[in-house]
């Protein structure tokens, strides 16, 4: 069954020239997009203040609250200030073990913000102006879209969160995020000023990246560590604990010079959102 006809909702495709210019005209617009975003959906927007608080206020968080940034992949490492990092953790094997996890699929990257990073898009985290650079990976047909987008708003950056309401569920405010473009549509299909860009072929995204669940990025710091490991290599911080597992983290950063620590809050692997029968 195509996504086309999946939901009644229209819904646009992810691998179709036209769809992809007309999604990003929208966003370009002040549109948000819901679209294939590695093996999973994000929700895409321009990242002003009023577009962030938006797309907060339709996921039933508050206004506030700071967005992930999405951009092209050659242009992440410019959301950092890589003259920022914490004593002892050399920027150059930063960017490999990025590019590396990058290289694999979706993944979230928290470090010092560079200057061009738009406010809504930073946190202050002791004192240190942080960007979480959440990116679906290179293997993603979603670049098309992102750099038509970055095209029309002029910008180097767009705010992206998952593509989920938040609700308290099992201790936590959020839902799984969506990976079928039926249950997407079902939720924010019939929002005003939403537009579905959707899997060509879920299946094969999900094949693309066999080693993550379709479920939200895990989320990798640098801005600080947690001391180091007993063979004296820096330990990075794991946020959260998402779709690519702790312990492929933990072998990709040793291949690096880096060991790894879950932060407290990290948690359990998150559980993909289940669906009904199709």
């Amino acid at each position: 069954m195509s996504v086309r006809q999946a939901t009644a909702v229209r819904t646009l495709v992810l691998d179709n020239p036209e769809d992809v210019r007309e999604a990003a005209a929208a966003l370009a617009g002040g549109q948000v997009v819901a679209h294939g975003f590695g093996n999973v959906y994000a929700l895409t927007s321009r990242p002003d203040r009023d577009a962030v608080e938006r797309v907060n206020r339709l996921k039933g968080r508050p206004a506030g609250r700071t967005a992930g940034l999405l951009t092209v992949p050659e242009r992440i490492p410019s959301a950092f200030d890589w003259t920022r990092l914490p004593e002892g953790v050399p920027w150059q094997q930063v960017r490999s073990l990025a590019e590396e996890l990058l290289a694999l699929g979706p993944v979230g990257l928290r470090g010092p913000a560079s200057a061009r990073v738009p406010d809504p898009l930073t946190a202050d985290d002791g004192g240190v102006r942080t960007v979480q650079v959440v990116a679906p990976g290179t293997r993603c047909p979603s670049h098309a879209f992102l750099g038509a987008a970055l095209g029309l708003t002029g910008g180097d950056f767009l705010a992206v969160t998952s593509a989920k309401r938040s609700r308290h569920l099992t201790g936590r405010d959020q839902e799984p995020a969506h990976w079928r473009a039926d249950g997407l549509a079902g939720e924010f299909g019939a929002e005003p000023g939403v537009r579905i860009l959707a899997h060509a072929d879920e299946e094969a995204a999900r094949r693309r990246h066999p080693f993550h669940r379709p479920t939200s990025v895990s989320v990798l710091s640098f801005h600080r560590t947690a001391g180091h490991t007993r063979s004296g290599l820096p330990a990075l911080v794991l946020e959260r604990h998402g779709s690519l597992s702790a312990d492929h983290i933990r072998a990709v950063a040793a291949n690096h010079g880096f060991g790894l620590a879950l932060a407290p809050h990290a948690g359990g692997p998150l559980v993909p959102r289940p669906y009904g029968p199709a």
